[in-house]
């Protein structure tokens, strides 16, 4: 697609995302009210490990990658593309980030400012609930398949400190179920 996104274009693309898809187009709209539109190029970072919760992301044209510190070692976790939704958690709870993302190729993202997304819930608009809903749905689905990982890791494991430390975590995830 060249040239500038329209309205429509963006509000097509999101309604085929599923972090947005139980909202109509007048909700989207709404929503987009307080997006950015952010272009990156390959390597530069979306943001770092560590810094302010000021916004969270729709990934609309590239790929990126999640990378955690860990101690000196840097790991990806994930590599995300179009329609992959990020940083929705500094947005609910105001934490630093708890990973760094960065493109892996010449990117473009949907960027929603904290304080527009705050004012769109403090205005009793129905789209922000229903998006908050959804940003929960998706961290449940991940919370779930953290959990599930977890206890494939412990059924394979015959460390027993890796098991000892594990179990507890799976166990006290699985209660909130």
């Amino acid at each position: 697609m060249s040239g500038p996104l329209t309205l429509e274009q963006i509000i097509t693309f999101l309604l085929e995302t599923p972090m947005f898809g139980d909202l109509d187009p007048v909700e989207l709209s709404t929503i987009v009210s307080v997006m950015q539109l952010k272009h990156l190029r390959e390597g530069s970072l979306v943001f770092r490990e560590g810094d302010p919760g000021d916004a969270w992301y729709v990934l609309y044209k590239g790929t990126a990658e999640v990378l955690k510190q860990d101690g000196s070692e840097t790991r990806t976790i994930t590599t995300l593309g179009a329609r992959s939704c990020f940083g929705e958690m500094a947005i609910l709870d105001g934490s630093p980030r708890s990973a760094t993302v960065r493109a892996l190729t010449d990117c473009m993202t949907f960027r929603f400012p904290r304080d527009g997304f705050m004012s769109l819930l403090e205005s009793d608009t129905l789209a922000a609930y229903k998006l908050v809903y959804q940003m929960a749905l998706v961290l449940v689905a991940r919370q779930r398949q953290t959990t599930t990982r977890l206890l494939g890791v412990l059924e394979g494991s015959t460390d027993v400190e890796v098991r000892d430390g594990l179990t507890p975590i799976v166990e006290e995830f699985s209660l909130t179920e």
